[in-house]
């Protein structure tokens, strides 16, 4: 793992981030790389359960949390969601992308529960980020990295209701809402709220024991800073371990609330690789986990999404690749990336898992080097 410790220790040493945590497994054989600090004051080494906020690596299990529902029976995928979130029984959709907000038509159809999980609601963001329904979303869909400024999901519902879908549903693939509304979802359908059913569901069945929508006091010192980077200078403390996590927010966010080690995130991919089954529990049949992995999207929705997907699908939760445009992508490989530098894939057909935490955002949905370098090394190691 040479090549992937330099890889890693790179970054550090010229002042790209203050450390990572990199995580590739194949079988029972995984090994790991910690490099730099918790925050860029060294305070404290990095050390292999440091505790990240994962961003959008919270949207697999928000995904297969609603799958779990379907197999219960509580859900099912052609249903409306209407039934459960009957905020959006009735949303405009504008007459084409480019149209003013208040030039719209009715939708044509109910948007189901698949519509959520593969992320064509028709809510959500393109590639061009200028459409005059992107720009009212915006006002609604905020960054999630900062969730403690949202209102309660009832409140955010009713909000976003008021917004004109970009496309009808089914037609378009559409970045980050879905995921959202998937979480909402989850807590109507099961009477639970979020964090209690992955709680009891999924993180206490795979043993996941650091991964939460909050950090309490005795973690904290595992717990990393986080930073955004700026133009013309070095990256900028946005939130410590005591700040915006350490109580739990109003909203709970399915596209992105979660806080997670580099080893709770490889349980739940074992549990993906192993169709289902996790330490001991079952925790999706195997029908769920090829659904979850397997690309929905059309070519030409490929096409529209380049900006998120580089041509690449997506499945339930996370991308899918389709095509070998580099080194990393094997078809089939699942996975996806977080807006605060994390990345987790699985890759079926070789068993590998690859995961690394950091702690400096993206400031654009194009990958970062270090993400694009780290991959290179996981599948060359």
């Amino acid at each position: 793992m040479s090549a992937l410790h330099d890889t890693l220790h790179r970054y550090v040493d010229d002042g790209t981030v203050p450390g990572a945590v990199g995580l590739v497994a194949r079988g029972e054989d995984v090994e790991v790389v910690t490099v730099g600090s918790v925050d860029f004051d060294g305070t404290a080494p990095m050390v292999r359960d440091s505790l990240f906020r994962i961003a959008s690596i919270t949207k697999p299990i928000t995904a297969a949390a609603v799958l779990m529902l379907v197999e219960e029976g509580r859900l099912a995928l052609e249903t409306p969601v209407e039934e459960w979130l009957p905020e959006l029984a009735k949303p405009s959709v504008v007459r084409t992308p480019d149209a003013a907000v208040d030039d719209v038509i009715p939708v044509s159809r109910p948007i189901t529960v698949e519509d959520l999980l593969s992320s064509r609601t028709g809510w959500g963001f393109p590639s061009d980020f200028s459409l005059p329904a992107v720009q009212s979303l915006f006002t609604v869909q905020k960054d999630g990295r900062a969730l403690q400024d949202w209102p309660d999901a009832d409140t955010w519902l009713s909000l976003l209701a008021q917004v004109p879908m970009l496309h009808q549903p089914g037609e378009a693939w559409l970045y980050g809402t879905s995921s959202d509304l998937q979480g909402i979802l989850v807590a109507r359908a099961s009477g639970r709220t979020l964090p209690d059913f992955l709680a009891e569901r999924i993180f206490e069945p795979l043993g996941m024991t650091d991964t939460a929508f909050e950090v309490t006091e005795s973690k904290r010192h595992r717990f990393t800073s986080l930073y955004t980077p700026t133009p013309d200078g070095p990256p900028q403390l946005t939130d410590t371990p005591d700040g915006l996590w350490s109580r739990l927010p109003r909203f709970h966010s399915g596209g992105g609330g979660l806080v997670s080690t580099a080893d709770d995130w490889l349980a739940f991919a074992r549990m993906l690789l192993n169709s289902g089954e996790g330490n001991g529990h079952c925790i999706l049949t195997p029908t769920s986990v090829s659904r979850m992995t397997t690309n929905h999207l059309t070519a030409e929705q490929r096409a529209d999404a380049t900006l998120f997907l580089e041509g690449q699908g997506w499945g339930y939760g996370g991308q899918v690749d389709v095509t070998p445009a580099d080194s990393w992508n094997v078809p089939g490989r699942y996975g996806w990336v977080g807006g605060t530098g994390t990345t987790a894939y699985i890759v079926p057909t070789t068993g590998t898992i690859a995961i690394m935490l950091t702690q400096v955002g993206m400031t654009s949905p194009t990958p970062l080097p270090l993400m694009r370098d780290f991959w290179r090394s996981a599948a060359g190691s």
